[in-house]
């Protein structure tokens, strides 16, 4: 136990200093944890022996929950709407044809049985949201003709389809008696029904009932991502569609202090993806990849250059779209962690097969991702499709939170300079604004005629800081017979860089000044420059 505990300590502590400086390399960062498993696992450095496709199966599935509520939730319709029917087309018709036409490949060229090779065709057909995300956001690329919200709403819908086509394939595999339409009819309609019906009770409970702590709304939709996705595979229903639409309507209702939600997701998410990257590569056997890997390649290059962009093509082309969009569609299909979980369940039903589906859809999504996501911004280049003048976040629902505004106040007292002047007279920065004014428990909403005056509380807009980086807090606890107690702000010698902001005082906030005398049990909150890791050049 204690051994497995230091395994996953060190394994996040290594993942933690690696990602910050991964986001700089051209290729995806996420394949870094997969073979940084592989270093881990039996024929690693450190030979862990690990094959137990159960539990690996519960964590992927598990983690995916998340990663595909969030990616809904981080969806914007409003952003997406030029484009939303050709999203769903490709998200539906788009994996079925790419499914077909790959297992029509695998079935001639490759020479294995027809459910098979269907069967691979469908457990890599959708494309992965996680990694398109990563790299639209992490290079900044917001592209022409909302081809990035188009990408964002297809790879983020494609599981479900890809999902379902994967267990009716496996139950005929099995022998088992099924009707193919009522059971993909079944899945859709109950999915739908249970993502519906959980996001609009959580919003309604969200927009209605107060909450003691802040933290309990973020609770809330983590225990509702749960349950959408959990109630809807339970009566059967498609979890993923439940769950996924579920994230998408919750995401673009009126929520307050939506921030502190996309914040613990970003978390979230974020160690999924570590999580289920790092485990596959765990869970593989190296040894055993060499016998997959011609086959694997071949139907990686059939399907990037002849099965999706056919796809793409025949279903974007009645729509009048440019051949330069198809191209960037047609390359953004990057295969992701959802094919081997899919292909992890397979293996679990035993469904007969010639090959280890399993080893065979890993090499597929590595070379996927390491050939396509590392191309895919020259790709954008080369096809002229970056647009300059966007900004890529207004494709998501948190780009309202990252450029929020804030509000803070300031109380007028006596000898104030503002007092008996007119807002049209004081001189402020351009970059601040006087919102409201609250004189004698009265709200005024003010114009450039209104007078501020003794006693008045004028609260100012302002942008969010939310260079994190930059800057670090310190709380400071002035306990008894601390030196500083009984001193003022300006006789306190500070280290370099630090600043007291805010001073706690039982129950009253205050903002210091030189003359500012420290009491016992006072609070200070100090922002001060946190230290930078800096490398030597060796140019």
């Amino acid at each position: 136990m204690n051994f497995y505990l230091l395994l996953i300590g060190i394994v996040i502590f290594i993942c933690i200093l690696a990602n910050r400086y991964l986001e700089k390399t051209a290729v995806p960062s996420l394949v870094f944890f997969i073979f940084l498993g592989m270093c881990f696992g039996e024929n690693g450095v450190f030979r862990i022996p690990f094959d137990d496709y159960v539990i690996s199966e519960a964590i992927c599935s598990i983690s995916l929950i998340f990663i595909m509520f969030y990616g809904g939730f981080g969806t914007s319709l409003k952003a997406a709407k030029p484009v939303i029917v050709r999203s769903a087309i490709l998200s539906s018709m788009g994996v079925i044809l790419t499914a077909g036409i790959t297992g029509g490949f695998v079935y001639f060229v490759l020479h294995r049985p027809l459910l098979e090779s269907l069967l691979i065709g469908a457990v890599i057909s959708s494309t992965d949201a996680a990694t398109v995300f990563h790299i639209l956001r992490s290079k900044k690329m917001a592209l022409k003709y909302h081809t990035d919200s188009m990408l964002e709403l297809e790879s983020g819908s494609n599981d479900p389809i890809s999902y379902m086509m994967t267990t009716i394939l496996v139950a005929l595999m099995t022998g088992e008696s099924i009707s193919i339409p009522v059971m993909f009819a079944k899945q859709i309609f109950l999915g739908v029904l249970v993502g519906i019906v959980a996001a609009k009770l959580a919003v309604y409970l969200l927009q209605h009932v107060s909450f003691h702590v802040e933290h309990e709304k973020t609770v809330l939709v983590f225990s509702v991502a749960i349950v959408s996705y959990a109630f809807a595979y339970q009566i059967g229903g498609n979890g993923y569609l439940s769950v996924y639409l579920c994230g998408i309507l919750m995401g673009n209702a009126s929520l307050t202090d939506k921030k502190y939600l996309v914040h613990f997701f970003d978390v979230i998410t974020n160690a999924a993806q570590v999580t289920i990257f790092f485990l596959l590569g765990l869970l593989v056997t190296p040894k055993e990849l060499p016998e997959v890997l011609i086959p694997a390649f071949g139907i990686m290059v059939f399907l990037t250059l002849i099965a999706r962009p056919i796809s793409v093509f025949l279903l974007l082309k009645p729509f009048k779209a440019p051949m330069k969009q198809i191209g960037v569609v047609s390359w953004a299909g990057l295969r992701g962690v959802a094919s081997i979980v899919f292909s992890i369940y397979a293996v679990l039903q035993d469904a007969p097969l010639k090959d280890n589906l399993f080893n065979l859809v890993f090499c597929i999504v590595i070379m996927s991702i390491l050939i396509q996501g590392t191309l895919l911004p020259s790709v954008c280049r080369r096809l002229d499709m970056l647009d300059q003048g966007a900004d890529i976040r207004k494709t998501f629902n948190d780009y309202q939170e990252e450029s929020d505004i804030c509000f803070v106040k300031m109380h007028i007292e006596e000898n104030h300079p503002w007092i008996n002047k007119q807002l049209k007279e004081i001189e402020i920065s351009k970059e601040l604004l006087i919102v409201l004014v609250i004189r004698d428990e009265k709200t005024i909403v003010p114009d450039g005629m209104t007078k501020i005056q003794k006693g008045d509380l004028v609260v100012l807009a302002a942008l969010e800081f939310e260079d994190r980086e930059n800057i670090a807090l310190k709380e400071i606890i002035l306990t008894e017979n601390h030196r500083w107690i009984g001193q003022t702000l300006g006789e306190i010698t500070l280290p370099p860089g630090c600043l007291v902001i805010m001073i706690k005082r039982d129950k009253d906030t205050i903002i210091p000044r030189g003359d500012t005398k420290m009491q016992e049990d006072d609070v200070l909150v100090v922002a001060k420059q946190p230290p930078v890791l800096e490398t030597k050049s060796t140019a």
